[in-house]
């Protein structure tokens, strides 16, 4: 039996992270997944997905706000998950706001194109009249 691997000399104590240490690698990992590179950054700090979304709902119920090194964090009440889930969909909805909003910005800049096109066509070939 080989020595190498990850428990050759013993098995390793199970790591803890602060709270401070959850919103930094947090933060670290959704900027990798808007990057196109979140499996690659938990692969290369040894994390797992579930991990990244517990530690998600915690920051969006404020579970991990101003908690000091060691203190316990705890699951969120059923009313700070009812505040994050309706924080999420109020972030949702004010996405697609912007959306629709650029979107007929741009419908009515294609409009006014569209007018001035035919405006210009108009004068440019009147008929005459033989």
């Amino acid at each position: 039996m080989t020595t190498e691997g990850p428990r050759a000399d013993r098995p390793r104590r199970r790591r803890s992270f602060t709270a401070v240490e959850k919103l930094r690698l947090l933060g670290e990992y959704e900027q990798a997944v808007a990057e196109g590179d979140g499996n690659g950054y938990l692969r290369r700090n040894g994390l797992y997905s579930s991990l990244m979304s517990e530690w998600r709902r915690a920051r969006d119920a404020g579970l991990l706000e101003g908690k000091k090194p060691g203190q316990s964090i705890g699951k969120p009440s059923g009313e700070q998950a009812e505040i994050a889930r309706l924080r999420r969909q109020l972030e949702l909805a004010n996405r697609k706001i912007a959306r629709t909003e650029a979107a007929l910005d741009i419908m009515g800049k294609a409009h006014a194109l569209l007018a001035e096109i035919s405006e210009s066509a108009d004068t440019d070939t009147k008929p005459t009249k033989p």
